[in-house]
């Protein structure tokens, strides 16, 4: 069920830029409605009066250009996200979504337009916040063996403590993976400003997210001294990157966000996003 029944309107008419690639003919006789989450700071947040703002929406406004299309961006909630989708409320997904083989049993992906790892975060008097780790970046892609070696050493140290998590996420189901039954428990929250306001309250010992987040997250004074703890993860499990959610069926709107993407990569445009909203490049590395 959609919660918010918001929309912000983008600009439909189209730029003289060399980038601007126009829809197929059937997708320009519609309006390209996009739902977001609308609580994922500061990949998409509600600002005051309810307006949508973020990383993504400002992407989602320059592809939009780029596609000489009319869009429209909805807030729906996570866990509905992808149902809406198919169930035709909307025609894309812009909420942080990375590609998992799992979702692409249901739904198509454009190409990738961010990417990122995820970590534990910890606030200072966390008994969890020197896990082992800590300063490697690694990759399911090439170094699961290092990782799986990391996991073992990091499961007795959360028996009896509680993590944090946003539900129906990468991040649950990697939680779920490896520590479903190392003792700790797991709680999930259909937010993460949800799992965030419990770790300040001191009812959870860290929380599992991306590490984007959890850099947003600590600039706000309540959550001074947030940080990472233990390795920064990637690949497998926590998904191959953040990409334009898609029903399958509408290979000529794949196309259209591909190129788009494609083009706002090579002028520079989303890792200036980037560098605005996170304060680094979280362009994807080919």
């Amino acid at each position: 069920m959609i919660r918010r029944r918001r929309v912000v309107r983008l600009a439909g008419s189209a730029l003289a830029l060399p980038a601007l690639l126009p829809l197929s003919a059937r997708a320009q006789q519609r309006t390209i409605r996009i739902a977001t989450e609308g609580a994922y700071a500061p990949w998409n947040f509600t600002g005051p009066g309810g307006q949508l703002l973020g990383f993504e929406i400002d992407l989602a406004n320059d592809l939009c250009r780029r596609m000489n299309a009319r869009c429209s961006i909805v807030a729906q909630d996570w866990d509905g996200i992808i149902p809406g989708l198919t169930a035709g409320r909307y025609d894309a997904i812009m909420a942080g979504m990375n590609i998992t083989d799992r979702r692409l049993e249901v739904i198509n992906f454009s190409r990738v337009y961010a990417a990122g790892p995820h970590a534990f975060g910890t606030l200072p008097n966390s008994p969890l916040r020197t896990l082992p780790g800590a300063g490697q970046t690694l990759s399911f892609a090439t170094q699961e063996a290092e990782i799986r070696a990391l996991v073992e050493q990091i499961r007795p140290l959360l028996r009896g403590r509680t993590i944090g998590v946003q539900t129906a996420t990468t991040n649950a189901a990697f939680l779920g993976q490896f520590f479903a039954n190392a003792g700790a428990t797991i709680r999930e929250y259909r937010t993460t400003e949800e799992h965030d306001l419990d770790l300040a309250a001191g009812r959870l010992d860290a929380i599992f997210v991306a590490v984007t987040a959890l850099t947003a997250t600590a600039e706000k004074p309540e959550f001074r001294g947030l940080a990472p703890s233990g390795p920064l993860l990637s690949g497998g499990v926590l998904g191959r990157g953040v990409a334009v959610g898609l029903r399958k069926a509408d290979a000529d709107l794949k196309a259209a966000f591909d190129q788009a993407i494609e083009a706002a990569l090579v002028d520079g445009t989303i890792r200036r996003l980037s560098e605005q909203w996170f304060k680094t490049d979280i362009s994807p590395r080919s």
